[in-house]
């Protein structure tokens, strides 16, 4: 573990706890930006597989299909870990992976089958994305899992960057503040008022957004002109193994750390 002056402070750890998300400035330095950025750049412009496109997900804004206007615009590039050296150098970097064992214990599994991907928000065709849980789609024992999210230059709202509801991964819901897919819905009175509690999360190039998989979150499209790119990757404690014959539990995952 990395000198305890590079991690969270105790004040840091007990502010994650209560609002469910935490900004770590800096955390990736100029040169692992410059290399993520080139991989990304070469990914999309070349579409190498695997990729999502945005008209696969059929969200407010984006294309009709693949073969409308906009249909080849790139939502996501899927399995980063595979795209180059670069993305496990930097999960294993003693600031990064310090700070996970503060948030998940001293164990630390990074799950292959969830995020593990390049976000973008393109500029002409990217859609909005509802109030979800990112636990929604997942299988594991216990809701504990927390996402690194890595920005490869600015985000704010304007051009897509993350909302966030402070402390909504503490709350109980009922199954009707959520509609079939999984979504937390805008036209509920009850869910309107949390959602009023909404918080931008602004990221400059290199800040990392750490948040737990309860947290409520969600995002526009992007109405810049310039693309917004943004690196994910989800992690576990040692204790809080995928379920068996699940989505979550069909990909490997990367051990970072031995069990305690």
């Amino acid at each position: 573990m990395s000198d305890p002056c590079d991690l969270f402070t105790a004040e840091d750890v007990a502010r994650f706890a209560r609002d469910g998300y935490l900004i770590a400035p800096g955390l990736a330095d100029a040169d692992t930006l410059e290399e993520m950025r080139r991989i990304t750049a070469e990914g999309l412009a070349r579409h190498l597989p695997p990729i999502e496109y945005e008209a696969d997900l059929h969200y407010p804004g984006a294309p009709e299909s693949r073969a409308a206007a906009g249909g080849q615009t790139a939502r996501r590039l899927k399995q980063a870990m595979t795209r180059g050296p670069v993305f496990l150098e930097w999960i294993m970097h003693p600031e990064v992976l310090g700070r996970l064992q503060q948030l998940l214990g001293p164990q630390v599994v990074c799950p292959l089958a969830h995020h593990n991907c390049i976000m973008t928000k393109q500029p002409e065709f990217s859609s909005d994305t509802g109030w979800h849980q990112d636990i929604r789609y997942w299988s594991f024992p216990k809701p504990e899992l927390v996402s690194a999210w890595i920005a490869l230059g600015e985000e704010h709202p304007e051009n897509g960057g993350l909302l966030v509801i402070p402390g909504s991964h503490r709350l109980v819901y009922q199954p009707r503040q959520f509609d079939a897919e999984k979504f937390f819905r805008a036209d509920l009175p009850e869910n309107a008022a949390l959602i009023a509690s909404r918080a931008p999360v602004l990221l400059h190039p290199g800040d990392v957004l750490f948040f737990h998989c309860l947290t409520l979150h969600a995002a526009s499209r992007n109405r810049t002109e310039d693309p917004k790119l943004s690196v994910v990757f989800t992690f576990r404690g040692g204790d809080n193994t995928p379920v068996p014959g699940s989505r979550s539990a069909a990909s490997p995952e990367l051990v970072l750390t031995p069990g305690a």
